[in-house]
């Protein structure tokens, strides 16, 4: 199930932002004087505590940028990505009450304004996958005009897991074989009529994953279709509907889906 107080919110954030100069400065300022700083390929890390002990994390994160160019063709950003990093959840409440007074808090936030990328997020035990879901945004939208909800959301629900539990290991997967089991499907088209994030509870973030597992795992057309799709949005082609275009290049589409979980599995990845 979806954690809902770590979801990005684009929109809102961009409206609770107008008249605001959003600077490194004026966060630290609020938050108390930035105890370090790294830098790992695109990101500046900066935090109100020691960062040594997250130099793994930051590795993976960079290696995280490699991935998407891989499998989804994504180019690298030319532009620093800002991560905040505070020490405790009171601290990254109060700075984001002051910083984003219209949001609604959340465990950690994504934001873009004027080009700049920005990541807040607090030292907590689920700070990993945190940081790997709100840096999935950041990338995507570092180098994309735009992402459709359900896609930028799904795609950072696959890449939120560490590299070795993306395939097989991730939570959504044994609920959403008990549900297609029960009939239970949200088509493409269901997703893309989300526009805000109200609309997308548990059910929705889950299949969101699945489509993007399926494009990144299932029939090769699939995975060709989503390369091409992001490519036209980069490009700022009329992209269309992913969702149109995948049932062009696969007939059945949503049996294709179903099958495509119910024979998923470590045995036959392999064979």
């Amino acid at each position: 199930m979806p954690n809902f107080s770590r979801r990005t919110m684009l929109a809102m954030c961009g409206s609770a932002l107008l008249g605001r100069t959003l600077t490194l400065d004026s966060v630290g300022q609020a938050a108390g004087w930035w105890q370090d700083d790294r830098s790992h390929g695109p990101f500046e890390f900066h935090a109100t505590f020691p960062l040594q002990e997250l130099t793994p994390l930051f590795q993976e994160l960079s290696a995280l940028e490699l991935e998407l160019q891989r499998t989804l063709a994504v180019p690298p950003s030319q532009k620093k990505i800002e991560v905040l990093l505070l020490n405790d959840q009171r601290t990254h409440k109060q700075l984001l009450a002051q910083q984003f007074p219209q949001v609604p808090y959340r465990r950690a936030l994504y934001v873009q304004r004027g080009g700049q990328g920005s990541v807040f997020a607090y030292r907590n035990p689920d700070l990993s996958v945190d940081l790997r879901h709100e840096c999935t945004h950041a990338l995507l939208h570092a180098s994309l005009p735009m992402v459709p909800l359900w896609l930028d959301e799904g795609l950072a629900e696959y890449f939120e897991m560490a590299a070795p539990l993306r395939a097989f290991d991730n939570p959504h997967a044994g609920k959403l074989r008990w549900e297609m089991r029960l009939g239970m499907i949200r088509g493409l088209t269901t997703l893309e009529a989300c526009s805000d994030l109200t609309e997308m509870g548990p059910v929705e973030y889950r299949f969101a994953w699945a489509w993007v597992h399926f494009m990144l795992h299932g029939p090769l057309p699939a995975h060709r279709e989503l390369v091409h799709f992001l490519a036209d949005i980069r490009r700022e082609n009329p992209p269309g509907l992913l969702s149109r275009r995948l049932e062009l290049a696969l007939p059945n589409l949503e049996s294709q889906f179903v099958e495509h979980f119910r024979n998923w599995s470590r045995h036959l990845a392999r064979s």
